[in-house]
């Protein structure tokens, strides 16, 4: 195996344990509504600073407008069609609580995305991909805990539970394969796409997914203030980062 895979895999593996970490830790006690929230605003922020710190300045570098377009929208439509699939899976499930197959498919698409997307980071500048490791590691985390939670919930065995959770993890590690794999070397307008199209679905997850379900507990400056906390972490972790690249 070519040794930026070897790089890529291994620096994987850390969001793939905290994903597991965070479906063990739910499925033997669940974390309080206001401490999710809290970690999901500043889950957030983290994402929001690796795409306006580091992606968009590498996408404007390239010159190529039309990438950039394209990349973009093709972002937007992706997620929104994973978005409809999901919904769709899960209402067929209504009714049965003990089936959640729906959920399951969503959550391993996400699993492969969030991949892909650490894999494009990667493609683009290995300073890049790690700070994506580092914003994703949170995120995982709590995808862990919210799919422990679901389980649980649905009357499945914490066992049962912990292994499907491992299983799909493993999502994320052939999505980071899968985008090293295929977009290493890219230059020009290709990872002008690729890049554009990485920082759509990003800004995605963090105002479609994290911070509306984050909003669905009661707000207070504590939690709120936690957004832009990841925010100046993840910034300042860059700026540090680079200055010692430099």
């Amino acid at each position: 195996m070519p040794s930026h895979l070897s790089q890529i895999l291994t620096l994987t593996a850390i969001p793939v344990a905290s994903t597991i970490l965070g479906g063990a830790v739910a499925s033997v006690r669940q974390p309080s509504d206001s401490l999710r929230s809290f970690v999901q605003h500043f889950a957030g922020g983290l994402v929001i600073a690796v795409v306006a710190g580091e992606l968009l300045p590498q996408l404007t570098r390239t010159h190529e407008l039309a990438g950039i377009i394209l990349g973009f929208v093709l972002g937007v439509v992706v997620m929104l069609m994973v978005q409809r699939f999901a919904e769709n899976l899960e209402k067929r499930d209504e009714g049965n609580s003990e089936n959640k197959s729906g959920l399951l498919a969503a959550v391993g698409i996400d699993c492969l995305l969030d991949g892909l997307l650490i894999g494009v980071g990667f493609s683009a500048d290995a300073r890049i991909g790690l700070l994506l490791v580092v914003a994703m590691t949170l995120e995982m985390g709590f995808l862990g805990v919210s799919l422990a939670s679901s389980l649980g919930e649905a009357g499945w065995k914490t066992g049962k539970s912990i292994l499907t959770v491992a299983g799909l993890a493993l999502m994320v590690a052939l999505g980071a394969l899968i985008g090293g794999t295929l977009l290493g070397g890219l230059t020009g307008f290709p990872l002008a796409v690729m890049l554009s199209f990485g920082a759509a679905a990003l800004l995605f997850l963090v105002t479609e997914e994290l911070l509306i379900e984050a909003h669905e507990v009661a707000q207070t400056p504590w939690i709120t203030s936690a957004f832009f906390a990841g925010f100046l972490t993840l910034y300042i972790i860059g700026m540090l980062s680079e200055g010692k690249a430099g």
